[in-house]
Order: structure tokens, then C-alpha cells, then sequence
């Protein structure tokens, strides 16, 4: 305290000797006294002491170090005197809006120009086909194609093949759901299990079989199970090729609601699985049943080293144009990639399923015959009404004559002479009986063709990358390379229709919660995986490693394997039966509770002064989370921190990888806080009440809000506590519309309150950068006017409902069917609407009957990126409506025409178009992470924190599906309707952005980036700061220390995907290392980005890890695939980094 003292002396002298020389200058040019009375922000009788002083000096000037003397004991005087007040609190300006004190601390963004050219273009290949441009293009016109619907009729020469014969891999498989119809261990029980055991006993009879796997989660359950022997024999069978595990990911994960830090967690889990338990990498990806596929798991593929994929579930008449163009196999190049290097081949499949009666040719009548579980005397059978028969010396020429005209004719979609047939279903080969069926019979048909050289053919069993290493062969080509002429395409392929007008674009939105819960898990997941590596580490620096809870790693891998369970294309999706999304719904919410506890354990550790003291005790956790739910379909309760006089700590964790300015919320028993920080200095705060509803004021909770600057990735800690001292409280105020409804207000008569009965004006809130208008009618938002600028832009928010057919098919879990336009929600009463306005937060907040739409602006000093864009969050509750659909709508005069963008997986952008000639579900699209329209001047991005479907369905125009409530199954498999809705609470952010006039947009190329801003936008909105009280029951808090883990400021492009602790050789065991996942992102800099409160640079990609964290040593660093399953280099002296723009890489670090 007495080096405070003396810092705050000096500090003070410097400021008085400086006034001193302001005013000797000022004097010799004007005399101005009220000039001279400016002094700063003191008492006035503290002015005058120094205005003597300072005449003093001037008439004394031979006299100053005297002067100064009594200037130090002046300042010192103040300094007692004023209770270490750190600064001015925030002024209300005669309009009633607020300014927050200017904070001197530095605030810079620097972008290297070189930076700025990715998102200008370059000139790399274009790719042969963009699928923008194949819609573009395409009729969608659906005429009948004969045996095979969608397609055309297929003719052949019977001589092709004399010189070159053909190929036919078929390639039996089993589709196993990780959760649908039945839970995960339901499946498993019943059907899984029973697969893998016949496997086993089926695949040694013959060397000449084959079967490929997909679903590790499954594997991996079953795994544990066998004995050591069984496993062994697993081993050989994928040594000598019988068996091919495909993809080697936790689950064939949804490519349209997925995040990618999910897709690749839930990667990364089953391929270290595979690694350490049999030892190998998979070459060729499996996606059978995604409903639509996105560029991202390509690119992901790719970087983890596959070399093939294939697709399935694509629009049925872009694979009629593709088979029409012999483009079905194709390289799958990222619509930003100028080398080639971002390639994979890829083989589509043409028909409609991926069952056997459309897979073996294009005629499923004949196909079906073909499937020998459906025998006659099965539980299935054909619906064609011609059953299969068993393959007889009598009938084998016939038989076989009949199956190689569909392979033949399948062929003719290909370029080379080599066919792929998968042969299986949903959870076949569950009975040893029909791994007879399908394996004898079809041996028979394979020895007759082989057999007969006439035939000009070679048919065997095989494995998927059986077929690609066949194909390759065929072009003289090592695996991943181009087939010479083959097409290069980029884009992706949402949205998906298996027949008619039935578009799978309802599953974006269907069940939203879940949606939303999945990516609570997923930030916290991220943050506890970043502290405990650092924890452990230091732990292990520290020589404290045996007193630290390592165990927290098995629930940081339980956590892992029940987010990548979700991840499934029938879980994230919401297109499951009831009772199985409860099963997910219970596994998110425990591995959410794990992941806090090792989250605060972790923190706990970090905190700590002297690190020798730590304890670790499993009954009483030293620190509590903010949050609680009180069951997996709850919304969270915040925790109401308990106040008395004396201190109570609450640490706050800043899981972003840049320093972050912004406003933190607490709610407390008693409004007669203080906030001080970790050192003691209070903090002007914002003092709010709580509302159970409109008119009901809550009389025993409140909320705090002060703004802080958190470190970058850092652990903060404040004090509170209960004090009569609140010259640094500011109250919000509110204002109640009632809009005619006679209700009464129940309120505190210290928060004033302003009551309008029947007031229809519009009213505005605003901050330092922006000011908001919102309806008088309805409360919603109307327009944005940015400070510098004179004109308001137009921003309407309207809420809308979409009914559904009212004949035939109608809407369910995957298709929306709707039976036209939205039409306007019409409320059974007015909205009654709640204005709240403070210093750091104000809100409004629009009470409807189905919907409590509440907007929310921060007003932070330096203009941090809090402040420049505004929270929007919906709470939708519609489990009294039937067969209704309710959007969210924003209508702007943005000259969008019928263009829009929506990300990818959170990872890219994908331009889109509206097209007239496709049905109004057709334009629905999947919003994992962002959508925005732009014109020449401006862009208006929604970002989003959960997944969502969006559209633009007019020039400037955005608009999300909240919520969707459909009392039938749409005939999908499912069975069910969605009507197990929960209160959901959808949250975004709207940003408006200025481009700049000396880089205008360019909507005709296929590929479009947000800008910096936008990005660290989405970082705040999907990564929330995490404050954690200090638990009631420590007695006596031993001496914290703040964290910072970083010594040097994260480039501004660049993101710390995951800081991931790798398993050690004993399962559930850590090791010493930990997969570091970098990605670069790419951004666009012909937006505005004035004041935008970064603390960051650009590097043209480039970064030192080597010292990076604070306190911990670089003991070494391996660059790998990104998986690890691969090292992508020899290990480099330097620690030094090059990434390019868009890419991810990993790295296999030990810290110490």
C-alpha cells in the first residue's frame, strides 16, 4: 500500500507540474480563469490548494522544489482522502444517454496489407464446376426417367468391355445409427453388438469376404467387451484386408448443423481411439446418410490425410446432371484454394438410397431381387413384388446375366471401368443367417462371372478403398492424386431433396434447444480442455503433479465421446424419436457438469499464489459455476451471489484468445454492492433490477453489471461485497408500455420506474458508437443510425409464422413443407414492453404471448467489440400451437437483390442465391454460426449462437426459423411428429457494417469472407466469459494471483481451435503432450474498422510458440495431420509458424 502511495505521488506531481506548464503558456497568450479552474476531477477545495500553489510558482519560481514539496503532500492528502477512487464514473448527457469515461489504456489493431489480399481473390484454377453456377443452370424439373425415376434410361454396347473388362467391387456394410428409432445402447444391445460378433466369426470362414465399418463410438463399446484373443483377431482381419474401418470418426456426424471445432473433436476421438488401441489410420471416408453434404468435411478430411470419400445424400437432380455429365467422381476443391492442395476425390453415389435396391444398378425392381435377406419367408421383402431366389446351378446364368446388366449399366455414369455396389442397409448382418444369404449366394454369382471370359468381367467383395486404390490403378495414379480429365468442384450440397418438393431444409431448426444446448457444452468443453492442459503442465513444472485431480481427464474423454455422440446426423439434426433425444439430452447435460468441474478445479489450481498449497477435495469444489440447470430440457438459473461485508471473490474466465473488454454481469442478494478489483480499487457499476415479468419487479435479486478487461485467455478476480458506500453504483431506470392493458406494476421505490399506459412513440437506446430506434407499437427494433453517419439505416425486425400443407405430405422433423408465405404473428393482446437504460447495458424487452423478445446494447469504454453490434435474444415458447413454424425477420433497405451468404459449419462462407424457380423451402439454408446480406455500402450480419435454418426470401431481407411445432411424421423413418418442444432461448448478435469505398463488394465470386470484427463478434456471442464465485463453504480463501497464460498477444486472424491433453498408453491416463489446433481465419478488410478496441495485429501468418505461455517451457513440438494421426513434418529447431489463411493445423507440444 505505501508503493501505491508513492506511485500515486509522483503520479500526481507529474499531472500538477504539467497543469503548471499548461497554464505558463496559456497565461502568455490568453488570460482565461475559467480555463484555469479545468483542473480534473476534484473537489473544488482541493483545486484552490493547487491553483495557490501554482501562483506560488510564479511569483517563487527560484522557490520550486519547495513547492513541489508541498504539491507531493497535496496530491497525498487527495489520495487518502478519496478512498482510491480509480476514476470518473460515467455522465448522463442532457438526452438522457450515457458516456462512458475514456480508458487511457492502449487499444490498437494493425493489419498487414499482405493480410488483406486473400480476401481480394487470386489467381489460382478455377474449378470446372461451382455448384452456385450448377443451379444456376439446372431446370429442376424432376420428368419421370423410367425404371429409374430421376434419372434417364441408360443403353450400352455390349463389345465396351472386350478390351478393358469391368470391375464390380461389391462392398458389404451396415449402417449403424449412434441413435434414431432406439437409443445408443439400446442399438447396441439389441442389434450392434450382435453385427461385430457375427463379423467375427463370418469374415475368417472365407478369405474372399469383405466388410467396412464406419462408427467408432460403437466399435469402441463393443471393443471392450471381447477378449484379448477376439481382439487380436480384429487386428488381422484389417491387416489382411477383409475388414476396412471407413472415415474412423466417433459417429458419420451431421454436415449442417455441426460445428467444425465438434466435427473435428469428434475426428480426432476416433482416430486416437483407433490409434492406440489397433493401430491404424483410415485412407477413405463413408457418408452415406448426412442429409446434405458441406465443403468443410472435405477440407477436414483432407487435412487428416484421407485420401477418398464418397457422398450419398445429394439433391436427386444434381446427380441426375452429374451421372448425365460423367461427373460423378470428382476432386473436391475449397472454393479459396489457389494450389490444388485442398483436394480430395470423391465418388457420388447416383440413385436414390444407399440400400441394396438402389445401389447394385439403375433399376431397383431388379436390384431388390438381389438383396438375399429379403427371401421369401424374411421379415423384409421387395415392395416391387418380385422376391429374390436363391442362386441355384439352375438359375446362376440367368441370375447372374440379369445383375451385370444393372452393373454395366451403373458403370456408363463413371469414367473408368470399375463399378462400386455397396450391399447393405440399416443394421443389417445382425443374424449370422444373413451373412450366409448375402455372402453364399452372391459367391455363386461371382465364380459364374468370373468364370466366363465372355463376360468381360471381374467381380469380387471388397472394401471402399479396395475401389479407390482400383480406380487409381486403372489411371496409372498414386492414392489422392487427379485422374487425368476428371472435374474439379467446389461449393456444397445443401439443400437436399430425395423426390419432388421434399426439401430436408426443416432440420436446420428442429428442436432448437438441443441445438443450443450442444453448443454451451461445446465452449465449455473447449475452455476446460485449455485450462487443465495448462493446469497439468504447470502442475508438473511446479512438481505438484501427483497432488493435482489428473483423474478430471477421464471426464474431460467421457465429455469428448458424448459431444461426438451428438454430433450424429439423427442427434445435432433433432430427427430422432423422443425418448432418444432425452438419452442425449441427459449425456450433454452430465458432461456439461463434468466440464465445470474441471474447469474450476483447473482454475483453482491456477489461482493460487503458492501452488504447494493447493488441495484437492472431490466433496467440496473451491469454486461454483454461475449457471445451473436443473435437468437437461431446462433453460439455466443464474446463481445469485450472496453478499455480506466481507469480500467474496468471484474469478472470471475469458475463454477468447485475445484480451477482451466488456461488460460482466452478476446478480446479487442485496443492492448495496461494491465491486472492487483484485488489488482493491472499486469499480463504477451498474446497479439493474430483476423482472419475473413485465409488471412484476423481483424484490430480493439484482443485477450488477461493471465493465473489466479481461486477459486473453486469462482468469480475472474481483471482489464483492455488501456496503452502504455506493458513490460508485449508478441505477439503470426503467420504462413500462402497457400498451392499454390494465395491469398493475409491482416495483421498488429506489429503482425509478415511468409508467405509459398508452404511449405508441417510438424511443430509442443507444451507446457511444450507435443509436437504436424501436416501435412504439411493438417494441421491436426499427433502425440503426451509426454516430458518424447522418441517415438511419432501416433494420425492421418482424416475427412471422409458416403453417403447413394442408393435403398430402405435410411438414415433420426433416422436410419443410409449407403451405406458402409466412404470415405476420398476431398476438391475442399488445406486447407490453420494458425499457431499461444504464451506463453499461440497457434493454428492451417485448413481451408476447409465444415469444419474449429481448434486445440488449453494452456500452463499453474503449469501444470494445461488445459494443458494436446488438445482443438479440428470443425466448420461444410455442407448445400451444400445432403445425406452426415461428421466424424471425429482418427487413433492411440493403440492395441485396438475391443474394446472401450463410456459413459453413462455423469454418467458411458460401455465397447463395435465391431462385425463383425453386419452391420457397428450396432457399432455406443451414446457419450454424452466421448469415448476412450486403450491398455496395453496406453489410448486415446475424450471427447466431445456436444452429438455425435462414433465408432471404426478398432483396434485403434475413430471416431464421426459431422454432417449429408439426403434430406428424413426414415419412422419413421417424414415426413422430416434433411436439416435445422446450421453452428455448435463441441468441444472437446483429451487426451492422460500413464497406469501405476503396473495396466494393464483389457478389459474383464464389466466395466471401466476414471481416475481423465479425469474427471476434462470434467468438463473444458462442464463447461467453465464465464467472466463478468463490464457494460459501471456504472458511478462509488462501492468497489468489490473477492468471495470464499468454506473453504475447495472438495474432488477430488466428484462433486457438483446442489446447488438447492426449491420452497416455493407459486408458483415461493423461500424457505429458497436448494436440495444439491453430486455425487462420480468413477475413475481409474492405469493411469499416474504425475504434474497434483490439488489442491485436496481423502476421501474415506467422507465429512464435516458443514462450507463447507464460511460465511454461516449449520442451518440444511436432506439426501432424489433423488428427495426429500423421507427422506432417520432420521436427523443427524453430518454433516458428507459418499458417495460411483458412487453414488448421495441429501440432502434438509438451509444455513444461
Amino acid at each position: 500500500m505505501k508503493l501505491k502511495k508513492q506511485v500515486t505521488v509522483c503520479g500526481g506531481a507529474i499531472f500538477c507540474v504539467a497543469v503548471f506548464s499548461l497554464y505558463l503558456m496559456l497565461d502568455r497568450v490568453q488570460h482565461d480563469p475559467a480555463r484555469r479552474q479545468n483542473g480534473g476531477n476534484f473537489p473544488r477545495s482541493q483545486i484552490s490548494v493547487l491553483q495557490n500553489r501554482i501562483e506560488q510558482l510564479e511569483q517563487l519560481l527560484e522557490e520550486n522544489h519547495q513547492i513541489i514539496s508541498h504539491i507531493k503532500d497535496s496530491v497525498l492528502e487527495l489520495t487518502e482522502n478519496s478512498d482510491g477512487q480509480s476514476g470518473p464514473l460515467p455522465q448522463r448527457t442532457p438526452n438522457g444517454s450515457w458516456v462512458v469515461p475514456y480508458d487511457p489504456r492502449p487499444s490498437f489493431l494493425s493489419i498487414s496489407p499482405q493480410d488483406c489480399q486473400f480476401a481480394l481473390g487470386s489467381k489460382g484454377q478455377k474449378a470446372d464446376l461451382q455448384m452456385l453456377d450448377v443451379y444456376s443452370l439446372l431446370k429442376f424439373d424432376n420428368l419421370d426417367g423410367g425404371v429409374w425415376k430421376q434419372g434417364f434410361d441408360i443403353t450400352y454396347d455390349p463389345h465396351e468391355w472386350d478390351s478393358e473388362p469391368l470391375q464390380v467391387y461389391v462392398v458389404p456394410h451396415s449402417h449403424n445409427d449412434p441413435g434414431w428409432i432406439k437409443t445408443f445402447d439400446k442399438y447396441y444391445q439389441d442389434q450392434t453388438q450382435h453385427i461385430l460378433n457375427n463379423m467375427l466369426l463370418k469374415l475368417p470362414e472365407d478369405s474372399q469376404h469383405r466388410f467396412i465399418w464406419s462408427e467408432i463410438s460403437f466399435f469402441s463399446k463393443w471393443w471392450d467387451g471381447i477378449d484379448s484373443q477376439k481382439q487380436a483377431l480384429v487386428r488381422r482381419l484389417i491387416g489382411n484386408g477383409q475388414l476396412e474401418i471407413v472415415t474412423g470418426g466417433w459417429v458419420m456426424p451431421d454436415e449442417a448443423s455441426s460445428h467444425y471445432f465438434a466435427m473435428i473433436d469428434q475426428l480426432i476421438e476416433g482416430h486416437q481411439w483407433l490409434e492406440k488401441n489397433i493401430g491404424i489410420t483410415p485412407r477413405s471416408a463413408w457418408a452415406i446418410d448426412p442429409f446434405g453434404h458441406s465443403s468443410t468435411m472435405p477440407f477436414l478430411l483432407r487435412r487428416s490425410n484421407l485420401t477418398s470419400m464418397l457422398i450419398q445424400r445429394v439433391h436427386y437432380s444434381i446427380k441426375k446432371h452429374f451421372s448425365a455429365t460423367h461427373n460423378l467422381e470428382f476432386m473436391w476443391r475449397q472454393s479459396w484454394d489457389v494450389d490444388s492442395s485442398t483436394e480430395i476425390f470423391c465418388h457420388m453415389m447416383p440413385f436414390y438410397s444407399y440400400d441394396v435396391p438402389h445401389t447394385c444398378g439403375p433399376d431397383p425392381k431388379i436390384c431388390c431381387q438381389f438383396d438375399f435377406k429379403r427371401l421369401p419367408g424374411g421379415r423384409v421383402n421387395c415392395p416391387w413384388k418380385v422376391p429374390p431366389r436363391p442362386i441355384t446351378e439352375d438359375n446362376v446364368e440367368e441370375r447372374a446375366n440379369l445383375l451385370l446388366d444393372q452393373y454395366r449399366k451403373k458403370s456408363k455414369l463413371y469414367r473408368s471401368k470399375v463399378v462400386l455396389v455397396p450391399l447393405g442397409d440399416d443394421f443389417r448382418y445382425d443374424k449370422s443367417q444373413e451373412w450366409d444369404q448375402q455372402f453364399l449366394n452372391y459367391q455363386k454369382l461371382f465364380d459364374f462371372m468370373n468364370s466366363h471370359p465372355e463376360l468381360h468381367v471381374q467381380a469380387q467383395f471388397g472394401t471402399l478403398s479396395d475401389y479407390f486404390d482400383a480406380v487409381y490403378k486403372k489411371h496409372g495414379i498414386t492414392p489422392g492424386m487427379r485422374p487425368p480429365s476428371y472435374p474439379v468442384v467446389s461449393g456444397d450440397f445443401f439443400s437436399y431433396a430425395d423426390r419432388e418438393d421434399h426439401y430436408w431444409s426443416g432440420y436446420y431448426t428442429s428442436r432448437p434447444f438441443y441445438k443450443n444446448l450442444d453448443r454451451v457444452l461445446e465452449s465449455h468443453l473447449r475452455g476446460a480442455e485449455i485450462l487443465f492442459s495448462l493446469a497439468l503442465s504447470h502442475a508438473r513444472r511446479h512438481g505438484s503433479e501427483s497432488a493435482y485431480p489428473v483423474s478430471d481427464y477421464s471426464l474431460l474423454t467421457e465429455a469428448r465421446r458424448n459431444l461426438g455422440l451428438f454430433q450424429h446426423h439423427d442427434a445435432i439434426t433433432g430427427t430422432s424419436k423422443e425418448v432418444v433425444v432425452v438419452d442425449y439430452g441427459i449425456r450433454l447435460l452430465q458432461s456439461l457438469v463434468s466440464v465445470k468441474k474441471v474447469l474450476i478445479n483447473a482454475a483453482h489450481y491456477l489461482l493460487l499464489k503458492d501452488k504447494k498449497t493447493y488441495h484437492f477435495d472431490q466433496s467440496t469444489l473451491f469454486l461454483e459455476m454461475d449457471d445451473k440447470r436443473l435437468n437437461h430440457d431446462a433453460l439455466p438459473d443464474k446463481a445469485v451471489i450472496k453478499l455480506d461485508s466481507s469480500p467474496r471473490y468471484v474469478v472470471v474466465f475469458n475463454p477468447v484468445e485475445q484480451e477482451r473488454i466488456c461488460v460482466i454481469s452478476l446478480l446479487t442478494n442485496s443492492p448495496r454492492v461494491k465491486v472492487l478489483t483484485e488489488d482493491g480499487q472499486p469499480l463504477a457499476v451498474q446497479l439493474s433490477t430483476q423482472w419475473r415479468s413485465a409488471t412484476d419487479m423481483m424484490m430480493d435479486v439484482f443485477q450488477v453489471s461493471f465493465p473489466a478487461r479481461l486477459p486473453a485467455l486469462g482468469l480475472s478476480i474481483f471482489q464483492l461485497l455488501e456496503s452502504f458506500d455506493t458513490h460508485m453504483t449508478l441505477k439503470s431506470e426503467s420504462t413500462v408500455y402497457l400498451h392499454g392493458r390494465k395491469r398493475s406494476v409491482k416495483k421498488r421505490e429506489a429503482f425509478p420506474v415511468k409508467i405509459l399506459d398508452d404511449s405508441t412513440d417510438d424511443f430509442y437506446m443507444e451507446n457511444q458508437q450507435a443509436l437504436f430506434r424501436f416501435s412504439g407499437l411493438n417494441g421491436l427494433l426499427e433502425g440503426v443510425k451509426r454516430k458518424e453517419e447522418s441517415e438511419e439505416q432501416k433494420v425492421r425486425m418482424e416475427i412471422l409464422l409458416y403453417g403447413t400443407r394442408a393435403a398430402k405430405d405435410k411438414s415433420g422433423a426433416y422436410l419443410f413443407l409449407p403451405d406458402g408465405d409466412a404470415k405476420p404473428f398476431v398476438p391475442r393482446a399488445p406486447p407490453m414492453v420494458r425499457v431499461s437504460t444504464g451506463p453499461f447495458v440497457s434493454e428492451v424487452v417485448c413481451y408476447y404471448d409465444r415469444i419474449q423478445q429481448t434486445m440488449r446494447l453494452y456500452n463499453v469504454p474503449a469501444l470494445g467489440v461488445e459494443g458494436l453490434s446488438l445482443e438479440v435474444s428470443s425466448l420461444v415458447d410455442i407448445r400451444d400451437l400445432s403445425n406452426k413454424e415461428l421466424a424471425l425477420r429482418f427487413l433492411t433497405d440493403i440492395e441485396s437483390e438475391d443474394a446472401f451468404f450463410t456459413d459453413l459449419n462455423g469454418f467458411q462462407i458460401q455465397p447463395r442465391r435465391r431462385f425463383q424457380k425453386l419452391p420457397l423451402q428450396a432457399n432455406f439454408y443451414p446457419m450454424p454460426a452466421m448469415a448476412y446480406i450486403q450491398d455496395e455500402q453496406a453489410r448486415l450480419t446475424v450471427h447466431t449462437a445456436q444452429a438455425l435454418g435462414v433465408s432471404s426470401l426478398a432483396s434485403g431481407q434475413l430471416e431464421v426459423i426459431l422454432d417449429r411445432r408439426l403434430m406428424q411424421d413426414d415419412n422419413r423413418g421417424l414415426g413422430q411428429g416434433l411436439k416435445d418442444n422446450k421453452l428455448t432461448r435463441n441468441q444472437f448478435r446483429l451487426l451492422l457494417e460500413r464497406r469501405s469505398t476503396s473495396n466494393k463488394v464483389q457478389d459474383s465470386r464464389p466466395v466471401s469472407f466476414p471481416s475481423l470484427l465479425s469474427h471476434m463478434t462470434s467468438m463473444y456471442l458462442n464463447h461467453p466469459v465464465m464467472p466463478m464465485p468463490v464457494a460459501l463453504q471456504q472458511e478462509a480463501v488462501p492468497p489468489l494471483r490473477a492468471f495470464s497464460p499468454l506473453s504475447a498477444t495472438v495474432p488477430c486472424d488466428f484462433h486457438i481451435l483446442n489446447l488438447r491433453t492426449l491420452q497416455a498408453e493407459d486408458a483415461g491416463i493423461p500424457s505429458s503432450e497436448a494436440a495444439l489446433i491453430l486455425h487462420r481465419k480468413g477475413f475481409d478488410c474492405g469493411l469499416e474498422a474504425k475504434n474497434l478496441g483490439f488489442n491485436c495485429t496481423t502476421t501474415q501468418g506467422k507465429l512464435l510458440l516458443s514462450g507463447l505461455f507464460k511460465g511454461l517451457d516449449l520442451r518440444s513440438m511436432q506439426p501432424t495431420s489433423l488428427t495426429l494421426m500423421y507427422p506432417s513434418a520432420s521436427p523443427s529447431n524453430t518454433s516458428l509458424i507459418q499458417i495460411d489463411p483458412m487453414e488448421i493445423s495441429t501440432f502434438r507440444i509438451c509444455l513444461g
